[in-house]
């Protein structure tokens, strides 16, 4: 599993952050996180395209790809404040989903148990499986609680024949015992998937989802707010899995199952913040960006702004800033 380079395209890094070789532990021993790429859209269940969002979600920005982004609101330069290295593309074949998963799951692991955040960047859903996976066999089955932005709840059971796709990686983490069902919880959900057995089949797995019906009506602070609290109850790091089809197709139109009436790219990115501002987030990925499904880049655009939102936070709480200008003053600052 040694430094593959970029799948598709160019072999560059994430803005320009150095690179690492995942069979050279020397060259992520000191990181605070190493982003992974997985290029894989085996799973998807419409539109493809997913396998070029590595890419895309690595170079798209105006500005130069230098190692330095310095983060107006927070005052922080994560590319340089905390360690950030980039290993590369996980080999992973669309045809063989079982083989590509679990040369990820090794991947991830590899990261987690050199104490670093592994930051995922996909890929079609099912890669949530083997990143979370990865991150639970480190610090033990049960004891990661997941929050997962999406407008699907990704719980169903056998579809097209198979139990792997990118519809399906929720369920087979709880069934697996990997992740908790009671500490598992979903915000943006809408439209007009699962059908009742599959909610039948949450209900019975103490699952949280906060509608887009319920984010509309509550507020999604309010939302977020009773969220953090189940999701650091009796466990000790938070999994931040986010599709970019949790937002509007106005606002993420380069993915390959777009719901009308999600958040704004405005609130993922001020909820991606506080998450790795206030939680101990000990995963990331973000997922579903499909190129050639996009109009001038603006899914690519808001998905490596999400990344860096994650990368400014965790740097922001490592650095001791607890207050985070998209929210309340928070204790210490």
């Amino acid at each position: 599993m040694s430094r593959y380079g970029a799948q598709y395209g160019p072999d560059i890094t994430f803005l320009g952050v150095d690179a690492c070789d995942l069979e050279d532990t020397a060259s992520y021993a000191d990181a605070d996180v190493v982003i992974v790429g997985a290029p894989f859209d085996g799973g998807t269940s419409h539109r493809p395209g997913t396998r070029f969002g590595p890419q895309a979600i690595r170079q798209t920005c105006y500005l130069a790809h230098d190692g330095s982004r310095p983060h107006l609101a927070l005052r922080v330069d994560a590319l340089k404040d905390i360690r950030v290295v980039d290993a590369g593309d996980v080999e992973m074949y669309s045809g063989d989903v079982e083989t590509s998963i679990a040369s990820l799951e090794e991947a991830v692991h590899k990261v987690a148990a050199a104490g670093a955040v592994p930051l995922v960047l996909g890929g079609d859903h099912t890669i949530a499986l083997p990143d979370a996976t990865g991150v639970a066999r480190h610090l033990g089955f049960g004891r990661v609680s997941m929050l997962h932005f999406d407008a699907h709840a990704d719980t169903g059971h056998i579809e097209f024949g198979s139990l792997y796709g990118h519809g399906q990686p929720m369920r087979r983490l709880i069934e697996s015992g990997a992740l908790r069902g009671d500490r598992f919880l979903q915000i943006g959900l809408r439209g007009y998937w699962p059908e009742p057995e599959t909610l039948a089949w949450m209900a019975e797995q103490n699952m949280r989802s906060y509608e887009m019906t319920e984010i509309g009506k509550r507020g999604l602070d309010a939302c977020l707010d009773e969220a953090f609290e189940i999701a650091l109850d009796d466990c000790d790091g938070i999994f931040l899995s986010v599709d970019v089809d949790v937002c509007d197709p106005g606002h993420a139109p380069g993915t390959g199952t777009p719901e009308p009436g999600g958040l704004s790219a405005r609130q993922l990115l001020d909820s991606v913040r506080r998450i790795c501002l206030e939680l101990p987030v000990v995963g990331i990925d973000i997922v579903e960006v499909s190129p050639p499904y996009d109009h001038a880049e603006i899914t690519a655009f808001l998905a490596n702004r999400v990344a860096l939102e994650a990368l400014s936070g965790i740097a922001a709480r490592r650095n001791g800033i607890s207050h985070d200008p998209a929210g309340p003053l928070l204790e210490g600052r």
